[in-house]
């Protein structure tokens, strides 16, 4: 191969090598849908956050009731219950909520367990879940916030699952068969870059 050849080929090396990457970001502008997925939720992200009050929770039994002031001030884990009694799903999110509460270790004091019961029912009408977790603070929203969480109810099922932050706002939710183990990480970053709670 003579040296003209080669000068030409290495020309036309050059001219790709400066033109390649101007040609592969056009394409990923005209196509963002080829972009990588950076964002580091699991979960949907709740875009505005619901704000609650701490007034926009009423304990569903007595020990609720007396441990409501528990909830100021922390992440609250809440599990959402269209009714009181659980089925499979439910009872499988409960207690999955419960170890990712666990597996959080030295921040568990940061969190509190919540489930919010959707439908009004007496609490003598609940099925026998209710004395496997008596730790769990069970509550009634607001009527305000019932109609506040009929934005994401639609996606609500037995097994949802939503983070709220020590402002009360619901910011992450979860659907039904959630990975406890992706929670945590969603978790953990935002107990990491939290200055509250």
């Amino acid at each position: 191969m003579n040296q003209q050849k080669r000068n030409r080929i290495l020309i036309m090396v050059i001219f790709a090598m400066s033109i390649i990457p101007f040609m592969i970001a056009w394409g990923l502008k005209e196509n963002p849908q080829l972009l990588p997925q950076t964002g580091v939720n699991n979960g949907k992200l709740i875009a505005p956050p619901i704000l609650t009050a701490q007034s926009d929770y009423t304990g569903f039994d007595p020990f609720s009731a007396n441990n409501l002031g528990e909830l100021s001030g922390h992440w609250l884990i809440a599990n959402l219950l269209p009714n009181a009694n659980c089925n499979d799903i439910c009872l499988q999110a409960l207690y999955k909520s419960k170890q990712l509460q666990l597996m959080l270790n030295k921040e568990l004091t940061r969190t509190r367990r919540i489930a919010i019961i959707l439908k009004p029912v007496n609490p003598e009408q609940v099925s026998s879940w209710w004395q496997d977790d008596p730790r769990l603070i069970r509550i009634r929203p607001s009527s305000a916030f019932s109609e506040k969480l009929q934005a994401i109810h639609n996606d609500a099922s037995d097994g949802t699952l939503l983070l709220i932050d020590p402002l009360g706002n619901v910011m992450m939710q979860y659907k039904a068969g959630f990975d406890p183990y992706k929670v945590k990480n969603d978790l953990m970053h935002l107990l990491k870059i939290s200055q509250i709670g």
